[in-house]
This record gives structure tokens, sequence and C-alpha cells, in this order.
């Protein structure tokens, strides 16, 4: 299974459109949303670097579910399905993928906070937002894996672009909820993006995230998990 997840990073970091969308353009918006006007808001820089980091680890996690499309199109899901691995190992190995392809862009936009924005945080704090947001990842590492195995290659791309663009506005991850109506507030709150970006915010204005947070993003984990076991299910009987 090692050679398996070291083939699809692989594959995944050499794809120029995972490299534009999921690295650079979170990067350009974060520095783009905070350079507006003049620029001296401190906390809104920090608030917004954590947020865009997210929306990248969002990005490249559901870029995970593009991959299996194209495997169901060029016949690879039917020969790992004759290789000796199980299908707990092939689902285990796309995920690991998806796990590690999000460091990059969680990266990329830390660095452009800490180095070009000027953000300033003890040692601990930048450990503990890339690894919380590297963890949270995962149920949209499993949200991918569901819409890839379930649909086409062609619909996979957009679904997650859907999911990805829709999830991040309304769980506010470009934009502070405080500029949003109190009904899209209160959604807000329910939604796993939302909840995903709480956990390096907390960490950020020096404190463990609350329990809402971790049990939300939990019930999301548990229902894209779900999903990705159903979707996987299902695909074994067409593919």
């Amino acid at each position: 299974m090692l050679d398996y997840l070291r083939l699809e990073v692989r594959r995944t970091l050499r794809d120029t459109g995972f490299v534009i969308g999921g690295i650079a353009m979170p990067v350009m918006m974060y520095l783009l949303f905070t350079n507006l006007g003049d620029g001296d808001d401190g906390s809104w820089k920090t608030a917004s670097m954590v947020g865009l980091a997210a929306y990248g680890a969002v990005g490249s996690a559901l870029n995970t579910g593009g991959g299996v499309a194209e495997d169901k199109v060029i016949g690879w899901l039917r020969q790992l399905r004759v290789t000796p691995m199980t299908p707990r190992e092939v689902v285990l190995g796309r995920a690991l993928t998806g796990s590690v392809t999000v460091l990059p862009a969680i990266a990329a936009v830390l660095a452009a906070g800490g180095l070009v924005n000027g953000v300033r945080l003890d040692v601990w704090q930048w450990v503990a937002i890339a690894l919380l947001l590297w963890l949270g990842s995962i149920p949209f590492t499993l949200l991918g894996l569901g819409n890839g195995y379930r649909l086409t290659a062609q619909t996979t791309g957009v679904a997650n672009m859907v999911c990805n663009l829709g999830l991040a506005v309304i769980g506010g991850l470009w934009f502070p909820l405080a500029l949003f109506p109190h009904w899209l507030r209160s959604v807000s709150a329910y939604t796993p993006t939302n909840r995903f970006a709480q956990l390096g915010i907390s960490v950020a204005d020096g404190h463990a995230p609350g329990l809402g947070a971790v049990a939300v993003l939990t019930a999301w984990l548990l229902a894209f998990g779900s999903y990705a076991v159903v979707s996987y299910r299902r695909s074994a009987r067409t593919v």
C-alpha cells in the first residue's frame, strides 16, 4: 500500500491544475483580500490566513475524488481489484493521498502570512494550526472520494467545485462572518468548513478549539465517511 500511496502522491503533485488551483490560488486570494485598503488590520490578516489555508486544504482534499473518477475511466480501479490489495487498502491509500496533498496548500498560505503579511505567532501556534488543519481536512477527503466513486469524471469535477466554493463562502472562509446576515451566520455555524477554520482560529487566539467545533466536524466526518463507503460499494458493482 505504501508503494500505491507514493504513486498517487506523485501523480497528484505533478498535476498542473492541482498546483495552480490548490496551492497558488489560495495564496493569491489571501494576499489580495488582506492588502485591499490600508492593510493595517493584523487580526484580519491572521483570521484570513487560517481561512484561506483551510480553503486550500478543502480544495486539495476534494481533488482526490477527481483522481478516483479518472481512474474509473481508464480502468485503473478495475486493475486494482485484481491486485493483492484489499478494497480497504485501496480506499485507505486514496484517503492518505488526500491527507498528504493538503499539506502544500496549508504550508503555502501560512508561509505567505508569516513572510509577506507579517503575521506573528508563537512557534507552537504555527505548528498546532498546521496540524489541526491537516487532521481536520479528512472529512473533505472522504467527501471527494464519495463524489469520485459515485459520479463520472466530468460530473465529479463540477460537484467538487460546487462543494468547494459553496462551503467556502457559506462557511466564512473568504469573508468575516460579521458581514453575513443573522440567519446566514446561524447556518454557517453548522457547516463543516466554518468549524474546520475555527480549529485554527482558536489556536491563533491562544486557546484550544471549542467542543462545539469538534462535535460538528466529527458529525460531518461520519456523514462523509458513510457517503464514501456507500459510493465505493456502488462502484464495485459497475466497474
